[in-house]
């Protein structure tokens, strides 16, 4: 899908994931080339979580039939019921993508709020979070609400950092690890921003 459409993608910063086990993936959210992209560069099987809406998207409906988790944002119940669906892939094994922000900020390309369940889920579970930087999707296939222009081939850059560990963590650590997350998305934004500025 990328090739045609003119895309390149280099991973410019990358640990060694081959022995991470199951872990909660939490990539920054500018674009749903997002979502596409993050099944190219994680190594590893997973399931992402991501919003209801997307089940009406043809491509994406392929993505999230079956194996990968849809939410309803609207519903605390079914929220909470995908979040449970998200338990039981982890103690299977199965590692969880989960964008914090929950959705394509308006101030995209800066990270907006971060939800708290990505962070929950992972201290419950005992398992380390993944951050996943994407540094220009934003460009290369923006957002319609955001009425920027309409997008272009180019280069799609990725840092994945270093797993973040949460053994020991309890439910009371929710605020510092959303907040060690953020910075360390944060930062690296900021850090490749202003350089290509």
């Amino acid at each position: 899908m990328l090739a045609p459409a003119g895309i390149k993608l280099r991973i410019i910063e990358q640990p060694d994931l081959s022995n991470i086990g199951p872990c909660v993936i939490t990539p920054n959210h500018s674009s749903y080339l997002d979502i596409i992209l993050t099944f190219v560069v994680i190594p590893f099987y997973f399931h992402f979580m991501g919003k209801a809406e997307l089940g009406k998207v043809p491509l994406f409906r392929k993505f999230f039939d079956d194996m990968h988790i849809l939410v309803d944002r609207g519903s605390m119940m079914a929220s909470h019921r995908s979040l449970r669906r998200a338990a039981t892939d982890i103690d299977r094994g199965i590692s969880i993508a989960i964008f914090p922000e929950a959705t394509i900020p308006m101030c995209t390309p800066e990270l907006g709020r971060f939800k708290n369940g990505a962070f929950k889920l992972a201290i419950e579970k005992q398992v380390p979070i993944l951050p996943v930087i994407y540094l220009d999707n934003y460009h290369i296939l923006p957002d319609v609400k955001l009425n920027q222009h309409t997008g272009s081939p180019g280069l799609c850059r990725v840092i994945i950092k270093e797993p973040v560990p949460t053994a020991g963590l309890t439910d009371k650590d929710v605020d510092s690890l959303k907040t060690r997350i953020f910075t360390i998305i944060n930062d690296t934004l900021k850090e490749h921003i202003h350089a290509d500025q």
